[in-house]
Parts: structure tokens; C-alpha cells; sequence
């Protein structure tokens, strides 16, 4: 009986060894100045962009990938160079700037029009900060022009990947400031008499809101996606990865 027991434990030890050998990074990240186009999809300004609107920092794939979409199915839009992506006019010395929301070794990051890489930056296998600016010189490229942004994970097979569509020599001045971009999750924090939970009323700037909490703002009802402090620029319609319409 002693043998019969044990033999299964152990499987069993296998079986969760292989299962947390095998599990994906959690990284995650997207560049969301200029705006990539799932930043696109995430600020409302492409509509129908299906369930990339809701998570812009999970497009991730194999590394060595040469597509805006990493091969995911349901991420498909992404690829789709008919849908009209809105492109932004800069100069030639463009500053890139990635919004992460969990945090990875990385290994480096690269920048390619079309299949020319014209830009790498080390990551020297160390996480990266929330956000990352990287300023690439385009002085070779004019026009528009569809950048391919990669972030290669140090630790795992795998990269994330965004696409930006950019009019290059479109007016010279800096790259626009990327939109104001949901913090990292984080613990939700427990009621108390100077946080008493926020189940109603009208959002408010400076307020920390917790998961589950509702508020209205122009006229329409949001339920609280992940826990925050509000700060302008971070109103529910303006940013979906922190409220969904109710």
C-alpha cells in the first residue's frame, strides 16, 4: 500500500514541476506614445477594435515575430493595415514611450520599418521601469510609415509587440506627449474612515478607487476595473483598462 501512495505524490510533484516550468512570463507592455494601435483601441479613437480596447498590453508572442498582432487570433485588427489607423505626424527623431503594467527581465528592445531594424536598446536582463522612452533617429525614412516596437523578455521565448503608424517630416516638432496610461495593479486597499469604499456619486480627481467601486460621469454609470487614485486625464471614458461602462 506504502508504494501505491507514494508513487502517485510523486507523479503528481512532476506533473506541477512541468506546469510551473512551462507557465508564461506575466509581463506585459505596449507603447502608448505615440500611440500604437491598440493604444488607439484602448483610447476609443478606432472603433471596433473587439477585446484589444480592453487589455492593449497583452499582445504577446514568440520572439522574432514581424507583425503588429504576434499571431493572435483575436488580436487580429491589429494587422489590418485597411482600417484607416489615425498616423501621427513627427520628425525625424521620434521619442517612443512604453507604458508596462507588470514588470520583466528584459533583454532588449527593437524598432523596424518594414524589415530594416533602425533602432535596438539593451535592456541588460534587468526589469524596466512603469514607463520606458527610447528616442530613435528616422532621418533615413520620410512619409507614412508603419514602425514595428518589440520588447524582448529576458528570461522567456517570448516579446511583445506594437505597431505605430507614423507621417515622418510631418511638421518636425517633439513627439506629442502619449496620453495619460493606467498605473500598475496593485493590492486593493482595505476600507478604512479616510477610504470608505465608493459604491456611488460622481468620479472625482485625487480619489483612490478600489475594484467593484461605481461612479457616473457625464451622465453614464462605471464600474472600477482595477484600484487607482484618479488624477485628470484618467476619466472613465478615457480610459477602459480602469472603468467599464455599467
Amino acid at each position: 500500500m506504502r508504494r501505491r501512495i507514494t508513487f502517485p505524490l510523486m507523479a503528481t510533484g512532476a506533473v506541477l514541476s512541468t506546469l510551473a516550468v512551462a507557465a508564461p512570463a506575466q509581463a506585459h507592455g505596449y507603447v502608448s506614445g505615440p500611440p500604437s494601435r491598440q493604444a488607439l483601441c484602448a483610447q476609443g479613437r478606432v472603433p471596433d477594435c473587439g477585446q484589444i480596447k480592453y487589455e492593449p498590453q497583452s499582445v504577446e508572442g514568440p520572439k522574432g515575430l514581424r507583425n503588429c498582432h504576434a499571431g493572435i487570433a483575436h488580436f487580429a485588427v491589429l494587422n489590418d493595415d485597411s482600417r484607416g489607423w489615425p498616423a501621427t505626424s513627427v520628425g525625424s527623431t521620434v521619442t517612443f514611450t512604453w507604458t508596462n503594467t507588470v514588470l520583466h527581465a528584459t533583454s532588449n528592445w527593437e524598432y523596424f520599418i518594414g524589415g530594416t531594424r533602425v533602432a535596438v536598446f539593451d535592456g541588460g536582463g534587468r526589469p524596466p521601469g512603469y514607463t520606458v522612452s527610447h528616442t530613435v533617429n528616422l532621418g533615413g525614412w520620410s512619409g507614412r510609415q508603419k514602425l514595428l516596437a518589440v520588447w524582448n523578455i529576458g528570461d522567456t521565448a517570448n516579446a511583445f509587440y506594437s505597431c505605430v503608424d507614423l507621417q515622418i517630416g510631418g511638421g518636425g516638432g517633439p513627439s506629442p506627449t502619449p496620453s495619460p496610461t493606467p498605473p500598475a495593479p496593485t493590492p486593493t486597499p482595505s476600507a478604512s474612515p479616510t477610504n470608505p469604499p465608493a459604491p456611488g456619486g460622481t468620479w472625482t480627481t485625487g480619489r483612490a478607487y478600489q475594484v467593484g467601486d461605481q461612479v457616473t460621469y457625464g451622465g453614464l454609470t462605471y464600474r472600477c476595473r482595477q484600484a487607482h487614485t484618479a488624477i485628470p486625464g484618467w476619466e472613465p471614458p478615457n480610459v477602459p483598462a480602469l472603468w467599464s461602462q455599467v
